[in-house]
């Protein structure tokens, strides 16, 4: 379009010759190769995702070497192809100064180019940042429908309430401690609606309610350990996650068996900036969607809700255990990011 536009002007306010042509062909093509290059190089350093700021001057440099090296190249190529076709005594002359215009040409025009190439990406990245937005949203308000429904679901609270309402004549200083336990979980299960993210010191002392309030049921069945180290405490998580990884290695690992078995949490940091939480329980680790009272939706919302905060930086993976026969460990690997002061973990 420009070497096109050029030859049109040159055509109105100059004298029209055949030489217009190679001339608008050479300018356009050394164009064309000029802003192909830049692209790599922009794509490679990852310039689109620079903000005006810090964006702007590395353009202004960008293009002063576009300018300066496509003049080099336009140069050379009209000598080159004025030897070829005409002689030196021939009268054709190309004075300096209109190199220099074709180095302001360049410059102007590859600002041209910056503006709409950087334009169309800041605006597919505000539509994927907006998609993003909905998309959390939605994983957002499936998580509140799934604790509703799953992580705090009828059975459980049925269970609780008859083991408490059993403990008020044999121990009521204990049933007034579990009912506690049971109020605490449940108020937070209804305070997700405005909260994406929680310190690991809350989730934690949820942990350690369900926990408490599952030994009810299973008694000796069930016993769990805490290691947190205290600089994990507060690192931000999607709520209700490791509520879920835990309700897993009951149903799955530990309900089951008759002799029960136990629960270790470890939250230590892996590496700087990173924070790992693993979730050990007894068992064999066979996913099987299709089984009875498996709902197939905890899990991939954990991920969904996992990526869409943290990105590559966060990661869920549960499997057999390498090191120790017959368990089952999730691992839950977070970025640290800071977080409002963390409330004191509860300990088992």
């Amino acid at each position: 379009m420009y070497g096109l536009f050029g030859g049109i002007l040159a055509s109105i306010f100059g004298k029209f010759s055949v030489t217009i042509i190679p001339i608008e062909v050479i300018v356009a093509g050394t164009l064309v190769l000029m802003s192909h290059l830049l692209r790599l190089y922009v794509r490679r350093h990852g310039w689109a995702r620079l903000l005006p700021p810090a964006l702007l001057p590395r353009l202004f440099v960008a293009h002063l070497v576009v300018a300066v090296v496509g003049i080099a190249i336009i140069a050379g190529l009209m000598v080159l192809w004025l030897l070829a076709v005409s002689p030196p005594e021939a009268g054709h002359k190309f004075p300096a100064v209109q190199y220099v215009g074709y180095g302001l040409n360049i410059f102007f025009v590859m600002w041209l180019w910056s503006t709409i190439y950087f334009g169309m990406h800041y605006l597919d990245n505000y539509k994927q940042v907006e998609i993003d937005k909905w998309k959390l949203t939605a994983a957002v308000r499936d998580a509140e429908m799934r604790t509703l429904k799953a992580q705090i679901n009828p059975h459980f609270l049925f269970n609780g309430l008859n083991n408490i309402r059993a403990l008020v004549l044999e121990n009521p200083v204990r049933a007034r401690a579990m009912m506690t336990h049971l109020s605490d979980l449940l108020r937070y299960s209804l305070q997700l609606n405005s909260r994406e993210q929680v310190p690991l010191a809350r989730e934690l002392e949820i942990v350690a309610h369900y926990l408490t309030l599952e030994s009810l049921q299973l008694e000796e069945r069930l016993h769990f350990t805490l290691d947190v180290a205290p600089a994990t405490l507060d690192v931000l998580l999607p709520p209700m996650t490791l509520q879920l990884l835990v309700e897993n290695a009951i149903k799955h690992g530990i309900a089951p068996r008759p002799g029960g078995g136990g629960i270790h949490i470890s939250a230590q940091l892996e590496r700087p900036g990173q924070v790992l939480i693993t979730v050990r329980n007894p068992g064999r680790y066979l996913p099987n969607p299709a089984a009875p009272g498996h709902t197939g939706v905890g899990l991939p919302n954990a991920h969904e809700r996992l990526q869409l905060l943290f990105g590559p930086t966060a990661s869920l993976v549960i499997a057999d255990d390498a090191r120790q026969a017959d368990t089952v460990t999730a691992e839950l690997r977070l970025p640290v990011v800071a977080a409002v002061p963390a409330l004191t973990a509860a300990s088992a």
